[in-house]
Parts: structure tokens; C-alpha cells; sequence
């Protein structure tokens, strides 16, 4: 894959997080409800899904722009680690509360819920991408908190119709479902998300397609469902069936696993791919992601690529 091709120069992409979280990985000998337990180490990060994307994107020296809300001294923390990492950031301060910490013990994850997002900090975001032009892409990622109603995506999406955006939802359930009738370029759904919307348990690529079908028909151009160690299926634009297995590695966290097969996806698909071959780079970029302690380098999905040749995937 040639990284030596880049983005439209005047073309940016945009990721919106509105809520994102410290997430704090403890690493416990034990753990017993009740009980005092002691972790052996730790090791915390920014989170989010859009943070997320966005880091993998300037890793393959995408330009983009990193959006959100932030607050308190957590909402600190994520804006100098995201500046320290020589991420592009125009994040909007909120006035009271803090940016959630999420904890992760082993399999178990407690999410904090986030601050309150009030009407006017709201308006400031709006006006923000009042920036985007015809050839830009908003990213919109996760959930929002309790203070949004579950129609935000699509609201945005119907308020800057028509500007030539290129959309892309990466959420669940209604915020997900209610963005569809706006068409978005790309959704990324995994396979219990998937699973969840339409009340059927599904986890190979196969016993996805035809849900991923249905959203396709449902409004959204672009459709990959991630399926975890199993690989990932699209269904492209023009309504082809795509499937890449997954690499064999070692994993090391699967926590924005998926966020980089979006952003890989994208990043392909701008330096001129084919759909097929950006379903392959992003699932590199998942793989990537999964083998390492936080997300892929560039190093590294270089080096998953030819795991991938080598295992003829």
C-alpha cells in the first residue's frame, strides 16, 4: 500500500466525539466484588471513538481535525496527551462536570456517563462546522450523553445537507438507526451492534452480509460490520459483498480496534483504493491496533500488511 499519496490538500476530515473518557485499564492479581483487590499496574489513555480515529489518521498523515467536549481536570489530561501525540485538535470546553473516566478490569469495563452538554455549548459546535466544504468528511462517533437527544447525528447531518459533506456514522442502536435516512458515506457497526438492531446473534462475516444489506437498503451508502478475530464484510456503495479475514497475531487490547479499521477505510479509499483493497488496509489497521498497547502506528500496520501477504489474506 503506498502511503506516499496523500489526501486532497484542501480536503479535511473532521471526527466529532461528544463524549470522550480517560480510559483507565487496571491490571488486578484478583478481582472479587466486595472485596479490597490491588492491581499490579496500571495504564490509562485518552478514549473515544473519534479521538480514536482521529489518532490512527495522523498516524498515516491524513490531515484531519479532532472535535469534542471536554471538561474538568480529565478533559485536561485528554487535550495535552492528544497534543503531545501532534494531534489537530479544536475541542470545546464545557463550563462545569468532567470528561468520564472509564475503567477496565481484565474483560469487565464500567463507563463513566460524561458532562452535561448544554444548549449553548451545543451551538458552539454548529458553528463550528460551519467551516466544512464540499469535499470534507464529518465523522461522527460513540454515544452522546443523556443531555442530547438520540436524533443528534441526523439533525446535523439534515442542518448541513446539501454542502457536498461526506458523512460517516460509527454508533449504535437509535443514534445510529436515525442517521440512516441522511445517507451517510460509511457506517461500522460490529456484529453484536448489528446483532442488537435487528434481534439475531450473528459473528462470522457471512451471517453478517445480509444485515449489512438491510442497512445498505436502510440509507447508508457503505456498510462494513467488524467481527472481531473473525474479520470483517462490506457492502459497498454499488451494493457488492466484500469479506477479508482477520490476520493471525497476538492481541494485545482490542480497545479501538474497530475505530481504526474506520479510519483506515477512509484513509485508503482517499489515496485513490479500491473498495476492496480499503477493506483489506483497514482491517491491517484493526489488526495493527489490536496487537499494540494503544493505536497503530504506521510502523506497525506496514508490518501487519505483510502478515497478511504472508498468510495469503
Amino acid at each position: 500500500m503506498n502511503h506516499k499519496s496523500r489526501l486532497r490538500e484542501d480536503k479535511v476530515i473532521y471526527t466529532v466525539t461528544f463524549n470522550p473518557a480517560i480510559d483507565y485499564v487496571m491490571h488486578p492479581k484478583t478481582f472479587v466484588v466486595g472485596r479490597t483487590n490491588r492491581s499490579t499496574h496500571e495504564d490509562f489513555s485518552f478514549g473515544g471513538k473519534g479521538l480514536d480515529v482521529s489518532a490512527v489518521l495522523s498516524n498515516l498523515n491524513v490531515p484531519n481535525i479532532c472535535m469534542g467536549f471536554i471538561a474538568g481536570f480529565s478533559g485536561r489530561f485528554i487535550e495535552d496527551t492528544l497534543h503531545e501525540a501532534g494531534m489537530v485538535t479544536d475541542l470545546i470546553w464545557l463550563d462545569e462536570g468532567a470528561t468520564r473516566i472509564n475503567i477496565k478490569i481484565d474483560e469487565t469495563r464500567i463507563n463513566g456517563a460524561g458532562p452535561h452538554i448544554s444548549h449553548e455549548k451545543y451551538g458552539v459546535l454548529m458553528d463550528k462546522l460551519e467551516r466544512l466544504i464540499e469535499g470534507d468528511t464529518l465523522v461522527l462517533n460513540g454515544s452522546v450523553p443523556s443531555s442530547l437527544p438520540q436524533d443528534t447525528y441526523a439533525s446535523i447531518m439534515e442542518q448541513f445537507d446539501g454542502r457536498g459533506i461526506r458523512y460517516v456514522v460509527d454508533a449504535v442502536g437509535d443514534l445510529l438507526v436515525r442517521s440512516l435516512k441522511c445517507k451517510p458515506f460509511l457506517i461500522k457497526p460490529n456484529n453484536h451492534e448489528v446483532g442488537d438492531i435487528f434481534e439475531v446473534t450473528i459473528d462470522t462475516p457471512e451471517e453478517c452480509l445480509p444485515y449489512a444489506h438491510k442497512l445498505h437498503d436502510m440509507g447508508a451508502q457503505n456498510v462494513i460490520v467488524s467481527c472481531g478475530g473473525l474479520g470483517s464484510c462490506l457492502v459497498d456503495s454499488d451494493g457488492k459483498e466484500h469479506i477479508v479475514r482477520a490476520v493471525k497475531g497476538e492481541v494485545v487490547n482490542t480497545t479501538g480496534a474497530g475505530d481504526a479499521v474506520l479510519a483506515g477505510f477512509l484513509a485508503a479509499v482517499d489515496w485513490g483504493k479500491s473498495y476492496e483493497e480499503a477493506l483489506r488496509y483497514a482491517s491491517a489497521c484493526g489488526s495493527a491496533t489490536a496487537f499494540s498497547q494503544g493505536m497503530a502506528t504506521r510502523e506497525k500496520i506496514e508490518e501487519v500488511c505483510k502478515m497478511m501477504d504472508e498468510q495469503g489474506l
